[in-house]
């Protein structure tokens, strides 16, 4: 698989990542153990996970595979802390929190440092210095080698990169940012982007198959056996079960039949080449979805797929983002 820099780094990751969101709760240790062999066999390097992934049980699976079944200096392991399981605060980016969640993850990881650690959403409450603070301290004591954010808006990126730029050699420069992407959720194209691109953060994208429905699965309905038919992960789904989204689903699928491939396979093609990109960070439940996933790696659109592709699925952006003499 192919390496790539995360952002203006000198770290390299393969151009997909493999999620373990579902691990722990809907993939077990088997399931698992056959997804991570797969990636790290397909030349598969970025494993991303988080604190709150499966109550910490997905940390705790992937450390117990990790140095067992696959090298540890073979992956890039990458999470994130923040995110907190509280209905009135969401999100705690206190220096005090995230550095002793940074420790909680290490152990359950079984490793003394990540390669990639996150800020896993923006806090309103804590002042941003605090919370970028954290990351300076990680970088400093070697327990994350690199930093990052996720779910940060474009003008939160912004101010987050550019405060770290401010201070070189004392701060840590942000390496990446992840935020959700795909055909049917381009909404980062309006800012966040933009801002990465400009300050030099590769993107991580994550539900780059919009949430599993540009794999045409749900054309005819919700199959009883997918996420969308669960009850803990149905209203995850069904934002993207509209008609807007049904006719970009039509157009992935349309391309897929003309290139002899499957809509999964066009519709992360699409988003792995996409300017700025790094590599999307794909979430399987079973080896045969990783698999799939996998095939995509000698898959490169026909530049008149892509703008068709462009064309079907493009957010409407007007001022201030378009020239504002032609509104």
């Amino acid at each position: 698989m192919e390496q790539r820099h995360l952002g203006r780094t000198g770290l390299r990751v393969s151009r997909l990542g493999l999620g373990t969101l579902t691990w722990g709760r809907d993939t077990g240790e088997e399931a698992a153990a056959e997804q991570l062999k797969a990636f790290w066999e397909a030349g598969g390097t970025l494993v991303d996970t988080a604190d709150v992934y499966g109550g910490g049980e997905a940390e705790y699976l992937l450390g117990r595979l990790v140095g067992a079944l696959v090298p540890r200096q073979d992956l890039v392991i990458a999470t994130k802390a923040g995110s907190v399981p509280d209905p009135v605060r969401r999100a705690d980016g206190s220096r005090g929190h995230l550095l002793a969640a940074l420790d909680a993850s290490l152990t359950r990881l079984g490793t003394d440092h990540v390669d990639l650690w996150l800020v896993h959403a923006f806090d309103p409450v804590t002042p941003l210095e605090e919370t970028l603070q954290a990351l300076d301290l990680a970088v400093a004591s070697g327990r994350a080698r690199y930093a990052g954010v996720a779910g940060f808006s474009g003008w939160q990126l912004a101010k987050a990169a550019t405060w770290q730029l401010a201070a070189p050699g004392t701060r840590t420069r942000l390496a990446g940012a992840q935020l959700e992407y795909s055909l049917l959720q381009r909404g980062v194209e309006r800012e966040a982007l933009p801002a990465a691109l400009d300050l030099g953060l590769g993107l991580l994208p994550s539900s780059p198959l919009g949430r599993g429905v540009l794999t045409g699965k749900y054309r005819d309905g919700v199959p009883p056996d997918s996420r969308g038919a669960s009850e803990l992960m149905a209203g995850f789904v069904e934002p993207y079960l509209d008609d807007a989204a049904a006719r970009i689903v039509d157009a992935v699928a349309t391309a897929a039949h003309g290139l002899a491939v499957t809509p999964l396979q066009v519709a992360l093609a699409w988003l792995r080449d996409r300017p700025g990109v790094t590599a999307p960070i794909v979430g399987a439940r079973t080896s045969a979805q990783l698999s799939e996933a996998l095939s995509v790696e000698p898959l490169s659109l026909p530049e008149e797929i892509c703008r068709a592709l462009d064309d079907v699925s493009a957010p409407v952006h007007r001022y201030p983002d378009h020239d504002w003499s032609t509104l």
